[in-house]
């Protein structure tokens, strides 16, 4: 029997899918070509319990593929689970696919009709919200446009709109807030704080651990089908991160071997060449890299790992907000570079520079750079807010020659709880005169 306190009660579903090898399409292929029938059923959730009570408003977060989106998926109801029981409590708004419900060749006001209706809401309240909906979405110009002919982001703007006008009891998103420019997002972000405020439920499915810290209060991290961990975002989130950070170490040190194991041929296949391979050896083996990011440059050195520590020398690419992160450039040198310059820009994930500078601007003495070496730049107590970023780095030869650039690499994340808005701290003071209340 569910509990009064509780708007969602799961316990301990699961769910499998057939994963069809080569699976005929007609009738006659499926007779003819037996063997194209064959499948293999896949588990994606082993048994998770849980529950959420009125008004809370938990995470899920895990690898790709761990389950997350099935979940939300089984507490719409869109699919059923195979063993388990869900029980929820109040009207359900959900948005879990950009556009999910559209008629494309339906105007948006029709369509808001179509997805409010399907939330539960009469005509008549759909009249009265009518106008809030297309205000939120700032599509008044296109609303009347069939909504074929709209971008993603139009369409994320009208499905968000209509999904946080019906006034539900329980709101379930799926990535959704990364969709859209910057400017909307904050805005959905700032309603999502203020409908919680009202006291509706809320589950998220999000890899912004930066705003599930923001939004909720609880953290369940799926991993392989079953509940690895469940409790306050902070604890979950560095636990998680962790996890996350070994694996990627554990990928990278198989890769690293892979590629050694390519690079260097065995004696049997090298035998005989002397010093003519010996010399081209030692030539930069350009060709052989992997390409890890969009380079241009004149070659004189080249860039090979760009990594992010903190104070202790551990690498890590998740940091707190207000910890110190210190990026190292490992590069290789062809020919004698003077006047040499290194620089480092970090952008947010969505493409927006949020601070870039080089070893001139901060006046450092000039250098010559002629051998395979190590640069180091630290930005100690970063003032970054939450959120995804990626580094550009580069070598240059005085102020107009670039011998290295190397862009979109490096993606850290920054963790934290705070409701500022933008992507970095400002100190600032505030001074009030006037009114009932003194500062």
């Amino acid at each position: 029997m569910r509990s009064q306190e509780n708007a969602i009660e799961v316990n301990d579903i699961t769910k499998k899918f057939r994963i069809y090898f080569d699976k005929g399409a007609l009738l006659k292929e499926k007779v003819i070509f037996r063997n194209r029938n064959k499948y293999e059923e896949r588990w994606v959730l082993n048994g998770i319990s849980f529950d959420v009570k009125k008004g809370e408003a938990i995470g899920l977060i895990g690898h790709n593929g761990c389950g997350k989106s099935t979940t939300l998926k089984l507490l719409t109801r869109i699919m059923f689970p195979d063993s388990g029981s869900i029980d929820m409590c109040g009207r359900v708004s959900s948005l879990l696919e950009l556009g999910a419900g559209f008629h494309p060749d339906m105007s948006g006001r029709d369509n808001i009709y179509i997805n409010a209706s399907i939330f539960g809401l009469s005509k008549k309240e759909i009249d009265n919200r009518l106008q809030d909906i297309i205000d939120f979405s700032e599509l008044a110009e296109f609303i009347d446009n069939p909504v074929r002919t709209y971008s993603s982001g139009m369409y994320m703007r009208l499905a968000f709109s209509v999904a946080i006008n019906v006034n539900a009891d329980i709101l379930l998103i799926d990535e959704i807030l990364a969709v859209g420019d910057a400017n909307f997002q904050n805005k959905c972000f700032n309603k999502m704080l203020e409908i919680k405020k009202k006291g509706t439920t809320i589950v998220l499915v999000s890899h912004a651990l930066g705003q599930i810290e923001q939004i909720c209060e609880r953290t369940i991290w799926i991993h392989e089908g079953l509940i690895r961990m469940d409790g306050s975002p902070r604890e979950v989130h560095n636990a998680y991160l962790e996890f996350m950070e070994d694996k990627r170490r554990q990928t990278l040190v198989e890769q690293e071997r892979r590629q050694e194991q390519q690079e260097s041929p065995s004696q049997e296949e090298s035998g005989g060449e002397g010093e003519e391979a010996q010399e081209e050896s030692q030539q930069p083996q350009k060709a052989a890299e992997k390409p890890v990011a969009q380079r241009r440059g004149s070659g004189e050195a080249r860039m090979k790992h760009i990594k992010s520590y903190n104070r202790q020398g551990e690498e890590k690419y998740h940091f707190k907000s207000g910890e110190d992160i210190i990026f190292e450039i490992t590069y290789e040198t062809y020919e004698r570079i003077e006047q040499a310059i290194f620089g480092l820009s970090i952008f947010r994930i969505d493409g927006t520079r949020c601070y870039g500078s080089n070893t001139r601007v901060d006046q450092v003495k000039e250098f010559v750079i002629e051998k395979d070496g190590k640069a180091r730049v630290c930005f100690d107590h970063n003032k970054l807010l939450p959120g995804r970023y990626f580094v550009d780095v580069c070598i240059a030869r005085g102020m107009d020659m670039i011998v290295d650039y190397l862009d979109t690499v490096n993606e850290f994340e920054i963790t934290g709880i705070t409701e500022e808005m933008g992507f970095m701290k400002m100190s600032h003071s505030w001074e009030v005169e006037g009114g009932d209340h003194v500062i």
